[in-house]
């Protein structure tokens, strides 16, 4: 999959900091959401609905990193 380039622009303009696999996350869950490519996806979101998509994928994963630690 290829990095979108303006989820970088937007997350960078915004100054949330987030690892190669978060963004990956972001792209793909943009895509799902549009329907589109996320580099033309982002374009039909507003910046509250882009930190929505953020937010939920930083929840998902950090989740996901709990849950193994509760055996």
């Amino acid at each position: 999959m290829q990095m979108s380039i303006k989820v970088r622009e937007w997350l960078r303009r915004l100054g949330v900091e987030t690892t190669h696999e978060e963004r990956e996350e972001i792209d793909r869950e943009i895509e799902r959401r549009t329907g589109r490519y996320c580099d033309n996806g982002i374009a039909l979101l507003t910046e509250a609905e882009f930190l929505a998509v953020v937010n939920s994928v930083r929840r998902r994963r950090r989740k996901a990193t709990v849950e193994p630690l509760v055996a």
